[in-house]
């Protein structure tokens, strides 16, 4: 298996570069008989899609063509190719700085595995790759649906402001969708807005905190000791770019707090087994406990600014300074959420396809 790949059963392999012809994935275990077509992909490449006051003002309209694996609506069971070209590159823009290091980026890093790079906008490191991630988990979303489980992501904190949310997952969800910003709590979006506009002044960008949420998964997946359902989400969401922390429930809280407060104490109620809270996020052991599934992911600011930072040229190792000029977000926050929900779908579908709980065939 090579790093371009994720998945045991239901197994996703990414191609394509930033400015290159098209990106694009290969999703090869998907079961048979799941009703599937363009609009299902497009609908949530159009969420994650650049362009707009607050984003990267790249024009791309990310439409997807299924290659294969579909035929009269439906899933073959075989490999579906699934392909989106890149109608607005500029690789010009980035021949003035071919050879610099953009300070936050994989450049050296990728030069110094390879011996050679995309400098086009960050070839395969750009977060471009990842609409490969969110059509494959538009897949794995629409498997999931038909087995009653939902996932559901939004924008937790924004440039240090953090969302005070309250009401059942969907309410929330929902807000979030109708925001700018993806961010829920109404009464402090402006504010993120405003630090968000205030960055893009001063030629910078800011991070933030992606929470999602999985209903509907039963208790009992994940598979001790190596395949935990947190660990494997933890891996699985570590991958995507601009992402340097995850923490699953209480996450780091639960190192400030007492046994007593962190534990969920459990009741049974006509034959079923509850908790009283969900300090554990869903998952005890790295086995489901049937309760929301609930992971965040602490995301770094976008590394393409125009302030002046000090890099060396690669190819003439002097020490220089650079600006980077461009299209970019100065927050990419609000676009992660359909990131990480594609991941943790992705994740939580294969779980469950290794325990032998998801049909082959839909009929």
């Amino acid at each position: 298996m090579t790093g371009n790949t994720f998945g045991r059963v239901f197994r996703v392999t990414t191609f394509g570069e930033s400015h290159g012809y098209a990106v694009g994935c290969v999703v090869d275990g998907c079961p048979a008989g799941v009703e599937l077509s363009e609009e299902d992909i497009n609908k949530e490449l159009r969420r994650r899609r650049p362009g707009g006051r607050l984003a990267s003002p790249r024009k791309e309209r990310d439409e997807v063509r299924i290659l294969s694996g579909v035929f009269e609506g439906v899933t073959l069971g075989t490999p579906i190719a699934m392909m989106v070209e890149n109608k607005d590159a500029n690789p010009k823009a980035y021949e003035s700085i071919r050879d610099l290091a953009r300070p936050g980026h994989a450049d050296y890093t990728y030069f110094a595995k390879f011996g050679v790079r995309d400098w086009r906008g960050g070839g395969r490191a750009s977060g471009r790759e990842t609409v490969a991630r969110v059509a494959a988990g538009a897949i794995a979303k629409k498997v999931l649906s038909k087995l009653g489980v939902r996932v559901y992501g939004f924008a937790r904190e924004i440039a240090g402001i953090r969302a005070e949310v309250e009401g059942d997952i969907e309410e929330v969800f929902e807000r979030a969708e109708r925001s700018e910003v993806r961010f829920p709590d109404t009464e402090r979006e402006g504010e993120v807005i405003e630090r968000i506009e205030s960055a893009i002044r001063e030629g910078d960008s800011v991070g933030g905190v992606v929470e999602v949420v999985v209903r509907g998964v039963p208790a009992g997946i994940g598979e001790p000791v190596f395949m935990k359902t947190d660990a494997y989400l933890a891996y699985a969401l570590m991958g995507i770019p601009a992402v340097k922390g995850v923490e699953v429930g209480a996450g780091f809280e639960a190192a400030r707090m007492k046994g007593s407060e962190m534990n969920d104490e459990m009741y049974a109620e006509k034959g079923r087994i509850g908790f009283y809270s969900n300090n554990a996020g869903g998952i005890l052991g790295g086995i489901t406990t049937g309760q929301d599934i609930v992971v965040r992911v602490a995301v770094k600011p976008t590394p393409s600014i125009s302030k002046k930072q000090r890099t060396v040229n690669l190819k003439t190792l002097e020490n220089v300074e650079i600006s980077v000029r461009g299209r970019h977000d100065p927050c990419i926050v609000p676009r992660a959420v359909v990131v990480c929900e594609a991941m943790v779908a992705m994740a939580v579908l294969d779980l469950m396809m290794i325990q032998g709980v998801v049909p082959r065939f839909f009929g």
